[in-house]
């Protein structure tokens, strides 16, 4: 029996976090449950058992152990299995500076990049037109982030620190679809964000991850 049950969805952001981390630290006894989310069931009465928000991903271990939201699952799951993606416990000020820049992800990052995604993304698969002027705003919030973060990002090679934490996988699957939707410049076109980025998807433990991402993408269009 695999240790935990994964609910998620292929091409979520959120559940892209959580396997990106669990492909860092080389984990693999768990299952994958894909939810379809254009059929509405992370909404199952089902699912609202295990997230009482109809929301994914969720993970339900066999002692009947369940967890939700993104960010909780990549640290409790980084704890629980000593993955090496956080500071030590020991050093106080580099856990401050983690939680820290934790708060500048959600808070200046994945919210604005979240509603340009959505609105530029999801809606096209929705059938719905883009509103040009939350998309306008949006941008100039992630803009402002990332020259701030090019600045930082001269004195450090992580978000974090000099270490490759859950910080950086955070960002990873919403940076993704930034490219996707045609805003790639906003990353390779300050030089200590693209130099930051490198790093991060050349690691190959998320190599393989947006390989095997692609692979599926393609057999689904056929």
């Amino acid at each position: 029996m695999p240790a935990f049950t994964l609910y998620g969805s292929r091409g979520s952001t959120n559940t892209d976090r959580v396997r990106l981390t669990l492909a860092e630290g080389g984990f693999t006894d768990y299952e994958l449950v894909l939810l379809n989310l254009h059929k509405g069931e992370q909404k199952s009465t089902e699912n609202k058992k295990r997230h009482p928000w109809g929301k994914i991903p969720v993970i339900t271990s066999a002692e009947g152990f369940v967890l939700y939201e993104s960010r909780a699952i990549c640290k409790y799951l980084a704890t629980k299995y000593s993955f090496p993606l956080l500071p030590p416990d020991s050093d106080i000020e580099a856990a401050a500076l983690f939680d820290q820049a934790q708060c500048a992800e959600m808070l200046y990052f994945a919210e604005p990049a979240g509603r340009i995604t959505f609105e530029k993304f999801v809606k096209r698969f929705m059938g719905l037109p883009p509103d040009d002027a939350v998309v306008s705003d949006a941008l100039r919030s992630v803009e402002m982030f990332f020259d701030i973060a090019e600045r930082l990002l001269r004195q450090k090679d992580y978000m974090a620190g000099n270490d490759f934490t859950l910080i950086d996988i955070y960002y990873i699957p919403l940076i993704q679809r930034l490219f996707v939707c045609g805003y790639g410049d906003i990353i390779v076109g300050r030089e200590a964000v693209s130099a930051w980025w490198n790093r991060c998807v050349n690691r190959p433990a998320i190599q393989r991850v947006l390989a095997a991402d692609k692979e599926a993408a393609v057999a689904a269009s056929k």
